[in-house]
């Protein structure tokens, strides 16, 4: 395995080679979950049904998550993003034939879905810590308001653009545009070498008590120490994990929200998810060229407060009242960049890269892991109570939890404070946290 190297002078090349073909990628995987889940909804009707399916693509995350991430640090990162694209592509394969057939039912997508989220539960690791080694420490944050900027350009396009194939195309014809983005996505990562950590073996081999490499056992134990060994990164999930619980259902049943609240169909629908992407392009451009204020968590509690705030509008916006549920989403989707891309750039320039695929997928299933309670509530109080409850409840929780966090020291310190090694010792987290142009 290649030894740890710092990214090269010119990076750009090798780097957005390999963040073009994942975005076609991306492009068709938003287009298969905006027509599943409209099929879902059209065919059943059913909230439980939507919470459920939302579930279903959380539970490999959830379980496996950590296991994965300790996988992803052992292996070449470039072949795990391979071989999972190619699983996602041949899983969509498998469900157009279902569909061409005729023979698709509900429970065939609960299937698919977990299959898609379970290769991608091994690629999104694998591709975050590959760019803390592609990327220069001090464009990380501009990177992360790039990725939100791309995550908004697909809200806007897939939408409109899923809701027009469904008039043109039968399902199984959007799920082989997939199969084609994927390919794309393959092909890039087979042009370009992502450069790989340096193992710590001192810290396996002093876990293992003698030479050798550690177990996987002994890797996974390491990230665990890792993330525990850091006060503000445990606060800061925690913090997540609460207003995952409030607010994510609310978004998973949109869907509902536009055919039962607001009494529209798939165009209106399209148009909500285009203005939370059009909100986020925005937001991410922005992001990209200024960087955030210094201290990168202080734009993510910022973001948090105004964004619950713009989230309670929608739970506040009458059945008539369709276009102030639009602006909010537009105000709230500008704001999401602000919230999630300063995080992940602290954790892609604070953590040791040999650590970054058990670290990433570590934080990711603790923050999921309150979701499926969330989701089995959901369903059943948004069928018997009304779903625009949720959205008052979860932006309520985003603009309190979010205000607090400025009064609890671990979190406004957490890219100065220390954390633990992988061996139990105490090592302070990088302070290069500066933007050029701050």
């Amino acid at each position: 395995m290649e030894k740890t190297q710092q990214p090269p002078a010119r990076w750009q090349a090798p780097f957005f080679t390999i963040w073009t073909g994942q975005a076609f990628s991306l492009v068709g995987s938003r287009l298969v979950q905006f027509a599943l889940v409209w099929w879902l909804t059209q065919t059943t009707g059913s909230a439980t049904v939507l919470a459920t399916a939302t579930l279903v693509a959380l539970l490999p995350g959830i379980v496996l998550g950590p296991f994965v991430g300790t996988l992803v640090d052992r292996w070449n990162r470039r072949m795990v993003m391979i071989v999972a694209d190619g699983f996602v592509a041949l899983v969509s394969v498998w469900l157009a034939y279902l569909f061409w057939t005729g023979s698709a039912s509900v429970w065939h997508v609960y299937v698919a879905m977990l299959a898609r989220s379970l290769g991608e539960g091994f690629h999104w690791p694998a591709m975050q810590a590959s760019t803390s080694l592609m990327v220069p420490k001090e464009q990380l944050s501009r990177v992360s308001g790039l990725n939100q900027t791309l995550q908004g350009a697909l809200s806007i396009v897939a939408p409109p653009l899923g809701a027009i194939l469904l008039g043109l195309l039968p399902l199984y014809g959007i799920l082989g545009i997939d199969l084609a983005t994927a390919s794309i996505a393959i092909v890039s990562l087979l042009l370009i070498a992502i450069p790989q950590p340096e193992r710590a073996a001192a810290a396996g081999t002093a876990a293992a008590g003698g030479a050798g490499r550690a177990s996987l056992w002994q890797d996974f134990r390491a990230g665990l120490r890792y993330v525990r060994g850091w006060p503000g990164l445990m606060a800061v999930v925690l913090l997540a994990m609460i207003i995952n619980f409030v607010v994510n259902p609310a978004f998973s049943l949109m869907p509902l929200l536009v055919t039962e609240h607001f009494h529209a169909g798939v165009l209106e629908l399209g148009w909500l998810e285009a203005a939370w992407g059009v909100g986020m392009v925005a937001g991410g451009l922005l992001l990209t060229v200024w960087g955030g204020f210094r201290r990168r968590v202080y734009t993510s509690l910022s973001g948090l407060v105004l964004s619950g705030i713009a989230i309670v509008g929608v739970g506040l916006a009458s059945e008539h009242a369709f276009p102030l549920a639009l602006g909010c989403l537009l105000v709230a989707g500008f704001l999401n960049p602000f919230v999630n891309g300063p995080f992940f750039a602290i954790l892609q320039a604070s953590v040791a890269p040999e650590m970054q695929g058990r670290v990433f997928t570590l934080v990711g299933s603790l923050i999921s892991a309150m979701m499926p309670l969330s989701l089995a509530v959901a369903g059943p109080v948004a069928d018997a109570i009304g779903i625009q409850s949720w959205y008052v409840i979860g932006g309520v929780a985003f603009a309190l939890f979010g205000a607090g966090s400025f009064l609890v020291p671990v979190v406004v310190h957490i890219e100065d404070n220390g954390h633990s090694t992988p061996d139990g010792g105490r090592t302070p987290a990088p302070t290069e946290f500066s933007l050029a142009g701050d």
